[in-house]
Formats: C-alpha cells, sequence, structure tokens
C-alpha cells in the first residue's frame, strides 16, 4: 500500500523548491505596499498508523493492536497566495501485527506484534494551494486545498514481541547492534535516525481573521523496512546483532500516515478577514494565506474634482462607464471626458483633453492680463527607456515650459506621478517609479521653479498601467512620468502609501 518510488521522491521535492521559486509574477514573494500577515502556527492531533510488513491490516486494527495517535506542530510562512512552506514536527505512536510472519532471513514462523512507543519526526515542508491554482481567487473564498511534500528526518526506537507469549524478541539500539545509522539518546532509550518523505493533504476552513480549522492527511515514506524490525532475525534481543546489517531483501519501504485535525492561530499585526469577497486595506492586514495583493490594490480614477461633481450632479446609471477607467491616447484625460481621444503623445492638454500650444498660452496670458488666481488644470506624460529613470532630450523642453507656466500662475500646482512597466519584483518597480518621479522633480526645480511648495510627487510601480504590458509599445506608454498642473483648490491631502511631497 503507498509504495515509495523515485517518482514519489521526485514529486516531493519539486513541491519542496516551489515554494522558493521567483522566477515568474506569479510565483514571486510578496513586496507589495500594503502590509500584509504571513506568519502562522499550526497544531494537529489525530490517528496514527503503520504500513509495512508487521501489518495484518492496512485501515483496521489487527491481533494484539491498539489505536495509537500522536500530535504534531507547525510554524508556516506563506510565501504567495499559492505557495507556502512549514517546518513540521511529530511526536506520535505506532504499532504493528501480524499472524504466520516468515522472517526473510531465517525462515522462522512466527505471530509478531511491534510497538514504536514514542517516535519523533520533523520535516521541512513545501505547501501548493490547489484551489487557488485552478480556480483563483474569487472561488471558495473561505476554503484553502494545500498539497504537501518534503523531506526530513525520523528518531525512532521499536520493540518486537511474541503475539502469543508477549516475549520481547527484538529490540532496536541495543549494544549489540550497528550505529551506522545514526542514534539518539533520550531518557536512557536510544533512538535510530532515518530520513523521511513526508506527501499529504490539508484542508481548511477561516473561521476568524485569526483562527483556521482543518483536517490534514499524510504517508510519511520513511527511506527505510527496518521500522518493524522484519529485516531481522529473530535472535535474544539483547544480542540482536542482526537487526542492522541492510539487508532489505523483498521488504518495502516502511510508510506511516496519520489523519489528524489541524487548528491554525495566525500571527501578525491587526488582523482582519475579507467580507464577501471585498477588500479594504485601510481597515488591518489580511493574512497571505487567503488575500491576493492585488485585491487590495484600488482601480484608478482620474477624472478632474469638476467632472467628478458633473458626473454625480448627472446621477450616471450603473454600471459606471467603461471609458472612465480608459485613456486611449495617455495623455492624462479619461476617454469619457476627453474631446480630443487622439492627441499625440506627449502633448500637454487642457483637463478637457484639447491638446494646448503652451508657448501660445503663456504669451496669451501676458497679452490679456489675465488675473494671476485663474488656472485651468493641463496635463501630459513624459515616457523613459527601459529600466532608466534618466530625463529624455525631448521631454526637457516641456518640463521647462511648466516651470514657465508655473512661475507664471502662483496659484497653481503641479502633481508629477510615477509609474513602471511589470517587468521586474513589484519591490522593484515601485522604487524604480520613485526614482523617475524625483528625476523629474529635480529638473523642475533646477529649471527655475519659484516656490518648490507647489510641487507633488506620487508613485506607483506597476499597480496603475497605461496599456497591456505584452507589446513593446504598452510597455513604453507605462514607462512614464504623468505630469498635472491644478489649481490650488482641486488638490486633495488623501494621497495613498506612494504619495511623497
Amino acid at each position: 500500500m503507498f509504495p515509495m518510488n523515485k517518482k514519489n521522491l521526485y514529486i516531493s521535492l519539486i513541491l519542496s523548491a516551489l515554494c522558493f521559486s521567483s522566477a515568474s509574477a506569479q510565483n514571486r514573494s510578496y513586496e507589495g505596499p500594503n502590509k500584509m500577515n504571513t506568519w502562522s502556527i499550526t497544531g494537529y492531533g489525530g490517528i496514527t498508523r503503520f504500513f509495512g510488513d508487521l501489518k495484518q491490516y492496512d485501515f483496521k486494527r489487527g491481533p494484539g493492536e491498539s489505536l495509537t495517535g500522536g500530535f504534531g506542530l507547525s510554524l508556516n510562512k506563506q510565501l504567495t497566495p499559492i505557495f507556502g512552506t512549514q517546518i513540521t514536527a511529530w511526536n506520535g505512536w505506532l504499532q504493528g501485527s501480524k499472524l504466520g510472519y516468515q522472517s526473510q532471513i531465517t525462515g522462522d514462523v512466527r505471530d509478531l506484534r511491534f510497538e514504536s512507543p514514542s517516535f519523533v519526526q520533523v520535516t521541512l515542508d513545501g505547501t501548493m494551494n490547489i484551489n487557488r491554482l485552478l480556480f483563483g481567487q474569487d472561488k471558495l473564498r473561505r476554503w484553502k486545498f494545500d498539497a504537501r511534500g518534503g523531506f526530513g528526518i525520523i528518531y525512532y526506537h521499536t520493540e518486537v514481541f511474541d503475539l502469543n507469549s508477549g516475549a520481547l524478541l527484538l529490540s532496536s539500539n541495543t549494544e549489540g547492534s550497528s550505529k551506522t545509522a545514526g542514534t539518539w539518546e533520550r531518557n536512557g532509550s536510544i533512538y535510530t535516525r532515518e530520513w523521511v518523505v513526508p506527501l499529504g493533504m490539508d484542508i481548511h476552513y477561516e473561521v476568524s481573521p485569526r483562527i483556521d480549522l482543518g483536517l490534514s492527511f499524510a504517508i510519511n515514506h520513511v527511506l527505510t523496512e527496518k521500522l518493524d524490525l522484519t529485516a531481522s532475525s529473530l535472535t535474544n534481543h539483547a544480542t540482536s546483532t542482526g537487526i542492522f546489517t541492510f539487508i532489505k531483501g523483498d521488504s518495502e519501504l516502511d510508510k506511516w500516515g496519520y489523519g489528524a485535525i489541524a487548528l491554525t492561530y495566525k500571527l501578525g499585526k491587526n488582523a482582519v478577514m475579507s467580507k464577501d469577497g471585498k477588500y479594504d486595506a485601510s481597515s488591518g492586514r489580511y493574512h497571505l494565506r487567503w488575500a491576493d495583493p492585488k485585491s487590495l490594490i484600488p482601480l484608478p480614477y482620474n477624472p478632474t474634482m469638476d467632472d467628478a461633481d458633473s458626473i454625480a450632479k448627472a446621477n450616471m446609471p450603473k454600471p459606471v462607464d467603461p471609458r472612465l477607467y480608459t485613456d486611449s491616447d495617455g495623455d492624462g484625460v479619461a476617454d469619457l471626458f476627453d474631446k480630443e481621444p487622439n492627441t499625440p503623445a506627449g502633448s500637454v492638454v487642457s483637463g478637457g483633453g484639447v491638446a494646448m500650444d503652451i508657448d501660445k498660452y503663456i504669451m496669451d496670458a501676458i497679452k490679456n492680463n489675465l488675473p494671476k488666481d485663474e488656472c485651468e488644470a493641463l496635463f501630459s506624460n513624459i515616457e523613459f527607456d527601459t529600466d532608466k529613470a534618466t530625463i529624455r532630450n525631448a521631454s526637457e523642453e516641456t518640463l521647462r515650459k511648466v516651470v514657465e507656466l508655473l512661475n507664471m500662475r502662483p496659484n497653481c500646482r503641479i502633481v508629477l506621478v510615477g509609474h513602471a512597466d511589470a517587468r521586474a519584483s513589484y519591490g522593484y518597480n515601485m522604487n524604480l517609479s520613485r526614482r523617475r518621479v524625483e528625476s523629474a522633480k529635480r529638473f523642475i526645480l533646477r529649471a527655475g521653479l519659484s516656490d518648490p511648495s507647489r510641487l507633488l510627487v506620487e508613485y506607483f510601480g506597476e499597480y496603475r498601467p497605461l496599456a497591456e504590458n505584452t507589446t513593446p509599445e504598452g510597455l513604453q506608454a507605462n514607462r512614464r512620468v504623468e505630469i498635472k498642473i491644478m489649481p490650488n483648490n482641486t488638490l486633495r491631502s488623501t494621497y495613498p502609501a506612494g504619495f511623497r511631497r
């Protein structure tokens, strides 16, 4: 039952290795702007079961056997919404018996019972959330189905008895035993050390922000057939020199399994859980076991305050027009309000998306002697090369005109918003967008902005793309700094985590 072969060993090792993979965006460890909890502790308690030569039945008690059990504890670290890792420790009790067992070495036939009264096992396991991988974040939100595999070590001490007389026949780790497998002495008993490969499945249900309740099942493949001492000669237990001769014979490798109740306590500050699939990062910290970081990022909203007021007054019907969230020409004005939706890249536009000539605008202001407290909302973008934060020559003239306009209109403020494409980690892209917006800020200040307090900056990394990150054009459009010139009274102080002044 449950044979251990090279295929099972490879599956377990590959599953453990996947937990540390950061080769793709789906698998990389979380580095987003919203703090999330990632650690937890799980306690286990349940029934243990031995599978090997000295076992009359796989799933019911044999002659002379008692119900065996154990308890365990694991420290868990969630690396992504799908992959995690944990250190798991188990302490338990194993028994087995068989009528008419024939020794592979001596040929003796006896009714035998073995017992390993207190084994200790520690493994490093990798976990993979199957339902998130197959069905995504929106289905079975409160359920977590983990496939688990790993590698570790087990310490055990085994004794074999005659089932009829109760006489002790064999005992591992006596003075006559070989110690080549390694030993560990505890309370006067010597324990044998062997490698073990666990493969299992865990089912969890999110009860509260702190507590998960579930079931855990595993088969532990011990890399020896001597857990029940069946590769040994049936000699007196005090001089059983043949126990560790490493004669395998026809025996399969031993295994033990368990079915247990699992109670998980999620560590971290200000723990909260989603309600009906809705997330609010300001309410507290979600746990990465249950929440995708992308769910915590609100959709971008770009219209001016006057436009937003007009939308509210007009009571725009639901669902919201999708043009409100798109900007086809990348001029900073949503398509819903853009009166010229095909302006060339880098154009400076008004709040209605109409391309404007900055030089003519400034000259008209001087000629007509417009009041200095008048300021019209203007928008533009400047773009950057891949992985660069250097201002292009073509963008320098635009920034100088912006400075000239701001110095003429002291009642205007400027907001610079930095972005990046998605071809690096979350943390790296956030830092790259910050460097780009700081580069634009330094250029404007050196170009002579009269009042630096009117300049505000924000940066969002890859979280607010202007286009798909699947084409060279889309990647270029996302490597940008947005320029927003706005009246003082239209700016609010409710900026997100990436906001800097």
